[in-house]
């Protein structure tokens, strides 16, 4: 069973960055893909960024490519949503999501899921 555990959101001026982090706890985290959705009030929950098990390749959503840049740290069972340029369209709860194994998390989201971090961006 994994746990997964978010920090780092709050309200930030549009242009300003902010870090989230996942620390997640239970076996093998090297063998976890990693990622971040989002849901805005009243739309549904999204892709963010996701970043593979192995080899650490990342993917973007077209509307973060450029500002946003996930990375992760295998010591330490974390990953990290490292978010630049931030917009007021960026406001959400992000939710980390993590799947062992599996080799997209945009296409297939993993089983495991955080409670959640509100990120509000102001104009």
């Amino acid at each position: 069973q994994v746990q997964l555990v978010e920090s780092g959101g709050g309200l930030v001026q549009a242009g300003g960055s902010l870090r989230l982090s996942c620390a997640a706890s239970g076996p093998s985290f090297s063998t976890l893909s990693m990622g971040w959705f989002r849901q805005a009030p009243g739309k549904e929950r999204e892709f963010v960024a996701a970043i593979r098990w192995s080899g650490g390749s990342a993917v973007y959503a077209d509307s973060v490519k450029g500002r946003f840049t996930i990375s992760r740290d295998n010591a330490k069972s974390t990953v990290y949503l490292h978010m630049n340029s931030l917009k007021p369209e960026d406001t959400g709860v992000y939710y980390c999501n993590a799947g062992y194994l599996l080799e997209n998390l945009a296409a297939t989201r993993g089983a495991y899921w955080g409670q959640g971090t509100q990120v509000t961006v102001s104009s």
